[in-house]
């Protein structure tokens, strides 16, 4: 849903009740959905055993927001292993539109994310891929492009035997400052100290094969 017909503040509601409710995303790279219990279920298409990093995959909203934002989703993780992340404040270098055709075409492979011609932010926050990341978790936040790693925190996420409900994931972005909670509790706060401050962009999801997550009730909000 738009704009159109929502509560004063709400840029944008999706109920994100199956793939119905997404049927105007774009996808990057082999992506699956589904829906379980009212909730979408996201999942890869390939085994990224033989794929590598073409296995996963990104999944765009299509609306662009402003700057000064909430972003607020409902995440369950299914089956591990895997990664999600979320993207923000994205868009092409030199102003460029994400979607813009002048930029070079992407496949859900995270080079083209991270040090490509797109600017982000982005927050990882089920690092359940590799077992390095599984014995010490934590939520990370990155700049783009560059890659670099701008601030860090405890991630409180489950083992998927362990997940039991939903988990309520909130991203703030206010100009320089970006603040990222689960459940009410902050896990980072940060303020870009750079003249490159990301302003709007788009948002959006990405999933590290082959992990399979539930998502629903997606609300962006102004600040």
């Amino acid at each position: 849903m738009g704009a159109a017909g929502l509560e004063a503040g709400i840029l944008y509601r999706n109920a994100l009740a199956g793939p119905d409710d997404v049927a105007a995303w774009v996808a990057e790279g082999p992506l699956c959905l589904d829906s379980r219990s009212g909730a979408l279920v996201l999942s890869g298409s390939r085994d990224d055993r033989e794929f590598g990093d073409d296995a996963h995959w990104t999944f765009w909203c299509p609306e662009e927001f402003p700057d000064r934002i909430r972003i607020s989703w409902e995440f369950l993780p299914l089956a591990e292993p895997g990664l999600a992340m979320l993207f923000f404040a994205a868009g092409g270098h030199g102003g460029l539109d994400l979607f813009s055709p002048a930029l070079a075409p992407r496949t859900g492979s995270y080079p083209q994310y991270h040090s490509g011609d797109i600017d982000a932010l982005h927050v990882s926050y089920f690092r359940h891929k590799y077992a390095s990341e599984r014995a010490f978790r934590t939520c990370n936040l990155r700049k783009s492009a560059g890659f670099e790693l701008v601030a860090q925190g405890a991630d409180p996420l489950p083992p998927t035997e362990d997940a039991t409900d939903f988990y309520r994931l909130e991203v703030v972005k206010d100009g320089p400052r970006v603040a990222f909670s689960i459940n009410g509790l902050e896990l980072f706060a940060w303020r870009d100290p750079s003249e490159k401050v990301l302003g709007g962009g788009r948002i959006g999801f990405r999933q590290m094969a082959p992990l399979r997550a539930a998502y629903r009730n997606l609300v962006v909000e102004e600040l």
